[in-house]
């Protein structure tokens, strides 16, 4: 495997054709592993560190690419917790996984979903303080990760978190083990290991970062092998 440079091969769930049933099972394989890992918890402390930042009497977050909610049900959580008021937009691509996330969400009428593409669908009736994206990135080719950013500055009008995988032989390795202790699905186990392979080196988000305008970025480590990428757009 080279990890010089990153791989274009598809993952199973990028064109996903499967039963809801085992959609669903590889989902929950996808949050567990990011609750056990910590991988939840990078994307909602960076969205209140925004917050934080922007009093204001509610907040809008759009989370791109939000699969089965389950982060948005976690901001959710946390916004009731803080007292914050809170209107969450979930979109993705497949209809199956959303059906999943309303079903999952009945009790959070704060949340809502949305089927559109970020690349080409019109979001232009969004109204968005602050845009997430988790492990979604990594799904898109170098040529059009600029495109698929530069939406989320447009949208946005606080800020945006990304949150995605570092490319590392080391968490290729590991997560072989982990997956056969913590992973269920075939799907999931497959898909996590080209995902690593599909990640990202900080020097890459750097570059992306430089081409940029209109906001000011921070790119950090984070366990486990994950980047947290936050931009804050300009005050002009």
């Amino acid at each position: 495997m080279n990890f010089k440079q990153r791989s274009e091969r598809e993952e199973i769930m990028d064109n996903y054709d499967g039963s809801k049933e085992t959609l669903k099972a590889v989902l929950k394989d996808i949050t567990r592993v990011n609750r056990i890992l910590g991988g939840n918890s990078i994307t909602v402390d960076a969205v209140f560190r925004l917050i934080r930042e922007n009093r204001r009497e509610s907040y809008t977050i759009l989370d791109m690419g939000c699969a089965d909610g389950n982060m948005l049900r976690l901001l959710a959580d946390k916004a009731r917790k803080e007292q914050v008021v809170v209107k969450l937009i979930g979109v993705d691509l497949s209809e199956d996984a959303l059906e999943i996330a309303r079903k999952a969400s009945e009790t959070y009428p704060e949340i809502s979903y949305s089927k559109k593409n970020i690349l080409s669908d019109d979001f232009s009736d969004f109204r968005v303080d602050i845009v997430i994206t988790t492990l979604t990135m990594h799904h898109f080719k170098d040529v059009d990760i600029l495109k698929f950013i530069r939406q989320f500055i447009k949208l946005s009008a606080i800020g945006i978190v990304v949150n995605d995988l570092q490319r590392s032989r080391l968490a290729y390795y590991l997560f072989q083990i982990f997956s056969l202790i913590f992973i269920k699905t075939k799907v999931a186990k497959i898909d996590g290991l080209i995902s690593i392979s599909k990640g990202f080196r900080k020097k890459e988000l750097e570059t992306f970062a430089s081409a940029l305008k209109g906001v000011s970025h921070i790119i950090e480590w984070k366990w486990a092998f994950r980047y947290v990428w936050v931009m804050r757009k300009m005050r002009l």
